[in-house]
């Protein structure tokens, strides 16, 4: 499974995500869309939005901060053996 969240640091439903992730002991890896033109754009071309936080799983985007927790939540088993 490879997983990659997109996010904005200043972003409160970004911070939401980031409370669960600490709470699980959960580390995916992160790309901070605001540090690089270049993300904004990879988002966009793989998610067809710019829209944070987007969790993209094996090539598909989840949006929405409380759709991304509950999945999280129970796949957490599945992200830490990764």
């Amino acid at each position: 499974m490879e997983l990659v969240l997109y996010y904005r640091p200043t972003c409160p439903y970004c911070v939401k995500v980031f409370h669960q992730l600490e709470a699980n002991n959960i580390t995916i890896p992160m790309v901070n869309i605001s540090e690089d033109p270049r993300y904004k754009e990879e988002l966009k071309e793989k998610g067809g939005k710019v829209q944070v936080p987007c969790l993209m799983k094996d090539g598909k985007a989840l949006y929405e901060s409380d759709l991304i927790i509950e999945w999280i939540i129970r796949h957490k088993d599945e992200i830490n053996c990764l």
